[in-house]
Protein backbone atom coordinates (compact mmCIF):
# COMPACT_ATOMS: atom_id res chain seq x y z
CA UNK A 1 0.00 0.00 0.00
CA UNK A 2 1.64 3.24 -1.15
CA UNK A 3 0.64 6.57 0.33
CA UNK A 4 -0.36 9.38 -1.99
CA UNK A 5 2.05 12.21 -2.69
CA UNK A 6 1.93 14.76 0.09
CA UNK A 7 0.05 12.43 2.44
CA UNK A 8 1.54 12.50 5.96
CA UNK A 9 3.07 9.27 7.20
CA UNK A 10 0.71 7.37 9.47
CA UNK A 11 1.33 4.61 11.98
CA UNK A 12 -0.21 1.19 11.52
CA UNK A 13 -2.63 2.06 14.34
CA UNK A 14 -4.11 5.06 12.55
CA UNK A 15 -4.15 3.32 9.17
CA UNK A 16 -5.88 0.23 10.53
CA UNK A 17 -8.50 2.52 12.01
CA UNK A 18 -9.04 4.23 8.66
CA UNK A 19 -9.18 0.85 6.90
CA UNK A 20 -12.05 -0.24 9.10
CA UNK A 21 -10.27 -2.96 11.08
CA UNK A 22 -12.32 -3.56 14.21
CA UNK A 23 -10.78 -1.79 17.18
CA UNK A 24 -11.22 -3.24 20.64
CA UNK A 25 -13.37 -2.61 22.68
CA UNK A 26 -15.70 -1.93 19.72
CA UNK A 27 -16.59 -5.62 19.42
CA UNK A 28 -19.68 -7.22 17.97
CA UNK A 29 -21.46 -8.88 20.93
CA UNK A 30 -22.78 -11.61 18.63
CA UNK A 31 -19.31 -12.77 17.55
CA UNK A 32 -19.40 -15.88 19.73
CA UNK A 33 -22.30 -17.42 17.83
CA UNK A 34 -21.88 -20.95 16.52
CA UNK A 35 -19.93 -21.26 13.32
CA UNK A 36 -18.31 -17.85 13.54
CA UNK A 37 -15.03 -17.19 11.78
CA UNK A 38 -11.84 -17.36 13.86
CA UNK A 39 -11.10 -14.02 15.44
CA UNK A 40 -7.55 -12.86 16.02
CA UNK A 41 -6.07 -9.93 17.89
CA UNK A 42 -3.37 -8.40 15.71
CA UNK A 43 -0.21 -7.45 17.60
CA UNK A 44 1.62 -5.34 15.04
CA UNK A 45 4.70 -4.79 17.28
CA UNK A 46 6.10 -1.36 18.07
CA UNK A 47 8.63 -1.20 15.22
CA UNK A 48 6.03 -2.15 12.61
CA UNK A 49 3.56 0.35 14.03
CA UNK A 50 5.93 3.30 13.90
CA UNK A 51 8.43 2.50 11.13
CA UNK A 52 6.87 -0.09 8.81
CA UNK A 53 3.08 0.34 8.91
CA UNK A 54 2.72 -1.31 5.48
CA UNK A 55 3.75 -4.60 7.10
CA UNK A 56 0.94 -4.27 9.64
CA UNK A 57 -1.56 -3.46 6.92
CA UNK A 58 -0.40 -6.45 4.87
CA UNK A 59 -0.74 -8.75 7.89
CA UNK A 60 -4.29 -7.56 8.57
CA UNK A 61 -5.18 -7.97 4.90
CA UNK A 62 -3.81 -11.52 4.71
CA UNK A 63 -5.63 -12.64 7.84
CA UNK A 64 -8.90 -11.11 6.68
CA UNK A 65 -8.67 -12.49 3.17
CA UNK A 66 -8.13 -16.00 4.48
CA UNK A 67 -11.05 -16.27 6.81
CA UNK A 68 -10.22 -14.52 10.08
CA UNK A 69 -11.89 -11.56 11.72
CA UNK A 70 -9.17 -9.15 12.82
CA UNK A 71 -9.40 -6.91 15.86
CA UNK A 72 -6.75 -4.39 16.83
CA UNK A 73 -6.38 -3.56 20.53
CA UNK A 74 -5.35 0.10 20.51
CA UNK A 75 -3.69 -0.07 23.93
CA UNK A 76 -0.88 -2.28 22.64
CA UNK A 77 2.68 -1.02 22.61
CA UNK A 78 5.73 -3.29 23.00
CA UNK A 79 6.31 -6.86 24.15
CA UNK A 80 9.33 -5.78 26.23
CA UNK A 81 11.97 -7.60 24.21
CA UNK A 82 14.46 -4.70 23.81
CA UNK A 83 14.52 -4.06 27.56
CA UNK A 84 14.71 -7.79 28.31
CA UNK A 85 17.63 -8.31 25.94
CA UNK A 86 19.41 -5.31 27.48
CA UNK A 87 19.21 -6.81 30.95
CA UNK A 88 16.73 -4.20 32.14
CA UNK A 89 14.44 -6.71 33.80
CA UNK A 90 12.28 -4.27 35.84
CA UNK A 91 11.49 -2.23 32.71
CA UNK A 92 10.85 -5.38 30.67
CA UNK A 93 8.57 -6.74 33.39
CA UNK A 94 6.51 -3.54 33.44
CA UNK A 95 6.08 -3.64 29.65
CA UNK A 96 5.21 -7.34 29.70
CA UNK A 97 2.52 -6.73 32.31
CA UNK A 98 1.10 -4.05 30.04
CA UNK A 99 0.95 -6.56 27.19
CA UNK A 100 -0.88 -9.03 29.43
CA UNK A 101 -3.33 -6.33 30.51
CA UNK A 102 -4.19 -5.49 26.89
CA UNK A 103 -4.44 -8.97 25.39
CA UNK A 104 -5.28 -11.09 28.42
CA UNK A 105 -8.95 -10.08 28.79
CA UNK A 106 -9.58 -10.65 25.08
CA UNK A 107 -8.30 -14.21 25.26
CA UNK A 108 -9.80 -15.07 28.63
CA UNK A 109 -13.26 -13.84 27.64
CA UNK A 110 -13.19 -15.81 24.40
CA UNK A 111 -13.48 -12.64 22.35
CA UNK A 112 -10.43 -13.69 20.35
CA UNK A 113 -9.03 -17.12 19.61
CA UNK A 114 -5.44 -16.12 19.03
CA UNK A 115 -2.90 -13.31 19.04
CA UNK A 116 -0.98 -12.98 15.77
CA UNK A 117 2.13 -10.91 15.08
CA UNK A 118 4.26 -10.40 11.94
CA UNK A 119 7.42 -11.02 13.98
CA UNK A 120 9.05 -14.23 15.10
CA UNK A 121 11.17 -12.48 17.74
CA UNK A 122 8.22 -10.78 19.45
CA UNK A 123 6.23 -14.02 19.44
CA UNK A 124 9.24 -15.83 20.91
CA UNK A 125 9.34 -13.22 23.65
CA UNK A 126 5.73 -13.91 24.61
CA UNK A 127 5.99 -17.68 24.26
CA UNK A 128 9.30 -18.32 25.94
CA UNK A 129 10.79 -15.29 27.69
CA UNK A 130 7.72 -14.24 29.68
CA UNK A 131 8.01 -17.48 31.64
CA UNK A 132 11.51 -16.41 32.74
CA UNK A 133 10.69 -12.75 33.17
CA UNK A 134 7.55 -13.34 35.25
CA UNK A 135 8.75 -16.38 37.21
CA UNK A 136 8.29 -14.57 40.52
CA UNK A 137 5.03 -12.84 39.67
CA UNK A 138 1.71 -13.60 41.32
CA UNK A 139 0.10 -16.92 40.30
CA UNK A 140 -2.69 -15.17 38.36
CA UNK A 141 -0.12 -13.23 36.34
CA UNK A 142 1.87 -16.38 35.56
CA UNK A 143 -1.33 -18.19 34.59
CA UNK A 144 -2.32 -15.37 32.22
CA UNK A 145 1.17 -15.31 30.68
CA UNK A 146 1.03 -19.07 30.15
CA UNK A 147 -2.38 -18.87 28.51
CA UNK A 148 -1.30 -16.11 26.14
CA UNK A 149 1.88 -18.01 25.28
CA UNK A 150 -0.24 -20.94 24.13
CA UNK A 151 -2.31 -18.87 21.70
CA UNK A 152 0.25 -16.40 20.30
CA UNK A 153 1.39 -17.12 16.75
CA UNK A 154 3.72 -15.71 14.14
CA UNK A 155 1.82 -14.65 11.02
CA UNK A 156 2.86 -17.37 8.55
CA UNK A 157 2.59 -20.00 11.27
CA UNK A 158 -1.02 -19.02 11.91
CA UNK A 159 -1.91 -18.80 8.22
CA UNK A 160 -0.59 -22.29 7.46
CA UNK A 161 -1.04 -24.26 10.67
CA UNK A 162 -4.37 -22.83 11.85
CA UNK A 163 -6.14 -21.40 8.81
CA UNK A 164 -4.79 -24.07 6.47
CA UNK A 165 -3.55 -21.60 3.84
CA UNK A 166 -1.23 -23.06 1.22
CA UNK A 167 -1.23 -20.21 -1.27
CA UNK A 168 -2.21 -16.55 -1.21
CA UNK A 169 -3.38 -14.28 -4.00
CA UNK A 170 0.00 -12.59 -4.03
CA UNK A 171 1.90 -12.22 -7.28
CA UNK A 172 5.52 -11.39 -7.98
CA UNK A 173 7.57 -11.28 -11.17
CA UNK A 174 10.83 -11.09 -9.24
CA UNK A 175 13.36 -13.69 -8.23
CA UNK A 176 12.85 -14.27 -4.52
CA UNK A 177 14.96 -15.99 -1.92
CA UNK A 178 14.31 -16.52 1.77
CA UNK A 179 16.34 -15.73 4.89
CA UNK A 180 15.36 -17.71 7.98
CA UNK A 181 15.36 -15.22 10.87
CA UNK A 182 16.92 -16.65 14.02
CA UNK A 183 14.05 -16.33 16.52
CA UNK A 184 11.53 -17.65 14.02
CA UNK A 185 13.65 -20.66 13.09
CA UNK A 186 15.37 -21.51 16.36
CA UNK A 187 12.96 -20.37 19.06
CA UNK A 188 9.69 -21.15 17.29
CA UNK A 189 10.75 -23.88 14.87
CA UNK A 190 8.91 -22.10 12.04
CA UNK A 191 10.52 -22.59 8.62
CA UNK A 192 8.25 -24.71 6.42
CA UNK A 193 5.35 -22.25 6.67
CA UNK A 194 6.88 -19.11 5.13
CA UNK A 195 8.62 -21.19 2.47
CA UNK A 196 5.34 -22.90 1.53
CA UNK A 197 3.55 -19.57 1.16
CA UNK A 198 6.36 -18.00 -0.85
CA UNK A 199 6.41 -20.99 -3.20
CA UNK A 200 2.68 -20.45 -3.74
CA UNK A 201 3.14 -16.94 -5.15
CA UNK A 202 2.17 -16.60 -8.77
CA UNK A 203 4.68 -15.69 -11.50
CA UNK A 204 7.66 -15.91 -9.20
CA UNK A 205 10.82 -17.92 -8.80
CA UNK A 206 12.07 -18.92 -5.35
CA UNK A 207 15.84 -19.32 -5.32
CA UNK A 208 17.92 -21.26 -2.83
CA UNK A 209 20.19 -19.12 -0.66
CA UNK A 210 23.52 -20.32 0.67
CA UNK A 211 23.59 -19.93 4.44
CA UNK A 212 19.87 -19.15 4.54
CA UNK A 213 19.70 -20.28 8.16
CA UNK A 214 22.75 -18.26 9.25
CA UNK A 215 22.23 -15.09 11.28
CA UNK A 216 22.22 -11.83 9.32
CA UNK A 217 24.08 -10.13 12.16
CA UNK A 218 21.23 -8.10 13.63
CA UNK A 219 20.40 -9.93 16.85
CA UNK A 220 18.73 -6.91 18.46
CA UNK A 221 21.14 -5.36 20.96
CA UNK A 222 23.95 -7.49 19.51
CA UNK A 223 24.10 -5.11 16.54
CA UNK A 224 24.73 -2.18 18.91
CA UNK A 225 27.11 -3.86 21.31
CA UNK A 226 29.12 -5.68 18.62
CA UNK A 227 28.75 -3.39 15.62
CA UNK A 228 31.86 -4.56 13.75
CA UNK A 229 30.94 -8.24 14.02
CA UNK A 230 27.30 -7.50 13.20
CA UNK A 231 28.29 -5.56 10.08
CA UNK A 232 30.62 -8.29 8.83
CA UNK A 233 27.92 -10.92 9.33
CA UNK A 234 25.54 -8.73 7.33
CA UNK A 235 28.10 -8.32 4.56
CA UNK A 236 28.56 -12.09 4.38
CA UNK A 237 24.80 -12.40 3.97
CA UNK A 238 24.91 -9.75 1.24
CA UNK A 239 27.58 -11.72 -0.64
CA UNK A 240 25.39 -14.83 -0.52
CA UNK A 241 22.46 -12.78 -1.83
CA UNK A 242 24.54 -11.48 -4.73
CA UNK A 243 25.61 -15.01 -5.58
CA UNK A 244 22.00 -16.22 -5.56
CA UNK A 245 20.91 -13.73 -8.21
CA UNK A 246 17.77 -12.85 -6.23
CA UNK A 247 16.04 -9.51 -6.59
CA UNK A 248 14.33 -9.76 -3.21
CA UNK A 249 15.08 -11.60 0.02
CA UNK A 250 11.97 -12.36 2.06
CA UNK A 251 12.27 -12.01 5.84
CA UNK A 252 9.79 -12.36 8.69
CA UNK A 253 11.22 -9.80 11.11
CA UNK A 254 11.56 -6.08 10.45
CA UNK A 255 14.67 -5.86 12.64
CA UNK A 256 16.53 -8.24 10.32
CA UNK A 257 14.99 -6.46 7.34
CA UNK A 258 16.28 -3.08 8.55
CA UNK A 259 19.78 -4.41 9.22
CA UNK A 260 20.04 -6.18 5.88
CA UNK A 261 18.67 -3.26 3.87
CA UNK A 262 21.07 -0.87 5.59
CA UNK A 263 24.03 -2.94 4.45
CA UNK A 264 22.61 -3.76 1.02
CA UNK A 265 21.88 -0.10 0.30
CA UNK A 266 25.07 1.33 1.75
CA UNK A 267 27.32 -1.14 -0.05
CA UNK A 268 25.53 -0.78 -3.40
CA UNK A 269 23.87 -4.19 -3.73
CA UNK A 270 20.86 -4.64 -5.99
CA UNK A 271 18.89 -7.04 -3.79
CA UNK A 272 16.50 -5.68 -1.17
CA UNK A 273 14.91 -7.25 1.90
CA UNK A 274 11.09 -7.25 2.02
CA UNK A 275 8.84 -8.55 4.78
CA UNK A 276 7.13 -11.78 3.82
CA UNK A 277 3.70 -10.28 4.63
CA UNK A 278 4.12 -7.62 1.95
CA UNK A 279 5.25 -10.16 -0.61
CA UNK A 280 2.30 -12.44 0.12
CA UNK A 281 -0.15 -9.55 -0.02
CA UNK A 282 1.65 -8.12 -3.05
CA UNK A 283 1.73 -4.71 -1.37
CA UNK A 284 5.39 -3.81 -1.85
CA UNK A 285 7.08 -1.76 -4.55
CA UNK A 286 9.75 -3.41 -6.66
CA UNK A 287 13.28 -2.43 -5.60
CA UNK A 288 14.98 -0.02 -7.95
Amino acid sequence: MTKAAGEPARSATSRLRLAGVMLYPMLDPTHQSAGRKPRVALFVTCMVDVVYPDVGMAAASLLGEHGADVVFPEGQTCCGQPAFNSGRRPDARKIALGFLDVFGPLVESGEVDAIVAPSGSCVAMVRHSYEILLAEARPKVRERAHRLAECTYELTEYLVDVLGVESTEGRSDQRITYHACCHLLRDLGVDRQPRLLLEGLRDEEVIDLEGADECCGFGGMFALWNADISTEMGRRKARHLDASGADVVAVADVGCMTHMNGILTRDGHRCRAVHVAELLANSHDSPS
